[in-house]
């Protein structure tokens, strides 16, 4: 599937990699499961270069516009079953 990855102009080459990387972790989630630490550190990272709640939700919309993967409900069950060892969408 062909699409591109939400990202702001004004990051680093490094936060985009690793904000790609945290989609890529939200799509391996849905596409075969990804191991619950994998992704809240992925998460963590994203967190670091998009605090703002306003903008998560963007970025969110957007990767599901392009990708028909929906973030929220793999960072929600993410942050609540904190006794999964693998997450799958």
């Amino acid at each position: 599937m062909e699409y591109t990855y939400p990202f702001s102009v004004d990051w680093s080459t490094e936060e985009i990699v690793d904000v790609v990387q945290f989609f890529e972790a939200i799509e391996k989630a849905y596409e075969k499961g990804v191991k619950r630490e994998e992704l809240l550190m992925k998460y963590r990272r994203f967190k670091e270069i998009v605090p703002s709640m306003a903008e998560e939700k963007t970025y969110f919309r957007e990767f599901e516009k392009e990708s028909g993967y929906a973030s929220y409900p793999i960072v929600k069950m993410m942050k609540e079953k904190s006794d999964l060892n693998i997450i799958k969408g």
